[in-house]
């Protein structure tokens, strides 16, 4: 039987995420086959910072990549949250802890998920005070504390996520990978069966040609294959979410300063700017909407709110929505190519990492017994995934703001109605895992555990619906108001013993 031959076309985060867990899972499925990245060397790309989500821990994890030579290698910071400003109102801030108390404390029998987040929502109490996660944010420490002979041990069971140049990582994990081939060049021309219309080769620029079987289209937002060759229909979102620029650039950190522990997401006139802290720089951006503002007046309001002067490093235009079908004839669309949503709750490397995982367990192997219906479902589970990124990214426009005509046309008309159907149902009962159903077989997802912390900073979920649910049962708020002050007094403590962020990443640097 031949060898089957899988393509990715693209390297960065997306493809060389795509070819360590497509290789792994062929490896595990003992399918003997050839993969191929085809990246071009000669195309540079803009490192203005990206933030991933916990499931990259996991992802590194999976794959044995030591995540010390990780911070060492593309200078990665850790991420810890997200401090979200001026979003409810001008002037008032919330932070969104990615860990989740509920993982270590053994809930009482028949107790329903979020018991904690109920309680503290009914006692008036801040959500983050639970979370271990919590205080290091406000501290701008590390998840991680140095024994007496100067080894580093981890504080807490928690998955944490990072911050990184996303040019470097795509080097470096290109560097652990093995037995991948690479071809240098750019895809100029496509070969497709007459009678199947399946993908059969690819041309390159440099004349080379490249035989394939099965395709990952990796290319970001061209889309070489999935669009250019098979028309695949888009998905639209950029009513509910309206912004769709960004200005990226750049801030300096200095060697001695400390370096916080979490994406900054500033709310603006006509959208929201990111700062994401790698061990060199900050890579910012504004991200609007050029309905309300244009490139020029974007620059200006960044630089009279930083207060200083600022070099553009591109302008990036972009659709907001996602592909009704990611996966057609023996191509799939992953990453930028399959879907984008504005980079608020860091969605991009999550999706990839949890829509590959799902592809590779339920649907890879040799590509002649990929079928039909395999597809269909595929595109069904990875399109309400993206509908939730796309729900919950919404949910962030519900606000008080009302200053500028962006915050007053969000506010009145940009809201969309799974939103606002979600909204009401937790207006009569307070968030719970079963609302939201599994089609992504227990992988990492947008659920209660980061919906609490924004619901909770934008004032949408109501204390007497949270004290009627504990009054219902007074043995389990008994049983959570212990856990919550344990958990409140056992933080604390752990952080007065962490690592100070930029102390750690110095103490990873120096390692031998």
């Amino acid at each position: 039987m031949d060898k089957p031959h899988y393509v990715i076309v693209g390297g960065g985060t997306a493809g060389w995420i795509t070819a360590f867990i497509v290789q792994d899972s062929l490896r595990r499925l003992k399918i003997d086959a050839r993969v191929t990245v085809v990246e071009p060397s000669k195309i540079p790309t803009v490192g203005v910072g990206e933030a991933t989500t916990a499931a990259f821990n996991v992802f590194l994890k999976s794959f044995g990549i030591d995540e010390f030579e990780f911070f060492r290698k593309t200078g990665a910071t850790f991420k810890l949250g997200i401090r979200h400003e001026d979003w409810r109102r001008k002037g008032f801030t919330y932070y969104g802890p990615i860990d989740d108390p509920h993982q270590v404390v053994a809930a009482p029998p028949g107790a329903p998920s979020d018991y904690l987040n109920v309680y503290g929502i009914a006692a008036g109490r801040p959500l983050q005070d639970m979370h271990m996660f919590g205080p290091l944010l406000m501290q701008w420490k590390a998840p991680y504390a140095k024994k007496p002979d100067g080894s580093l041990i981890r504080l807490g069971p928690f998955l944490h996520a990072y911050h990184f140049d996303q040019a470097l990582v795509g080097r470096f994990l290109a560097s652990k990978s093995s037995g991948v081939d690479i071809a240098d060049g750019v895809v100029s021309g496509v070969e497709r069966d007459p009678q199947t219309g399946d993908v059969t080769g690819l041309v390159l620029d440099t004349g080379a040609r490249i035989d394939g079987d099965f395709f990952f289209d990796c290319s970001g937002f061209h889309k070489r294959l999935i669009v250019k060759e098979f028309a695949a229909a888009w998905v639209s979102y950029a009513h509910e979410l309206p912004v769709n620029r960004a200005l990226p650039f750049w801030l300096p950190i200095a060697e001695d300063d400390e370096i916080p522990n979490y994406t900054r997401a500033w709310a603006q006139e006509a959208g929201w700017m990111w700062q994401i802290p790698t061990q060199g720089r900050f890579g910012c951006g504004y991200v609007y909407s050029d309905e309300f503002l244009t490139p020029e007046g974007a620059k200006l309001e960044v630089e009279r709110v930083l207060g200083r002067e600022i070099e553009v490093r591109s302008d990036i235009r972009f659709q907001i929505g996602r592909l009704e079908t990611p996966w057609i004839n023996n191509v799939i669309a992953v990453g930028l190519s399959s879907s984008f949503l504005e980079p608020l709750e860091s969605t991009s490397i999550h999706g990839t990492i949890v829509q590959m995982m799902l592809f590779a367990r339920r649907f890879l192997g040799r590509p002649e017994t990929m079928t039909g219906d395999h597809r269909a479902d595929y595109n069904r589970r990875v399109g309400r995934q993206v509908d939730d990124f796309r729900t919950f990214v919404n949910t962030h426009y519900v606000t008080e703001r009302d200053d500028t005509p962006f915050w007053r046309e969000v506010r009145a008309h940009r809201i969309h109605p799974e939103t606002r159907e979600r909204l009401a149902h937790w207006q009569r009962q307070m968030p719970r895992m079963t609302d939201f159903p599994d089609d992504l077989d227990g992988l990492p997802h947008i659920q209660t555990q980061l919906h609490y912390p924004v619901l909770e900073g934008l004032g949408l979920l109501r204390q007497d619906v949270a004290r009627a649910e504990m009054a219902a049962d007074p043995a389990l708020r008994q049983f959570a108001r212990d856990t919550y002050e344990s958990l409140v007094k056992e933080y604390r403590a752990a952080t007065g013993q962490a690592l100070g962020h930029a102390e750690f990443l110095r103490t990873v640097r120096d390692m031998p």
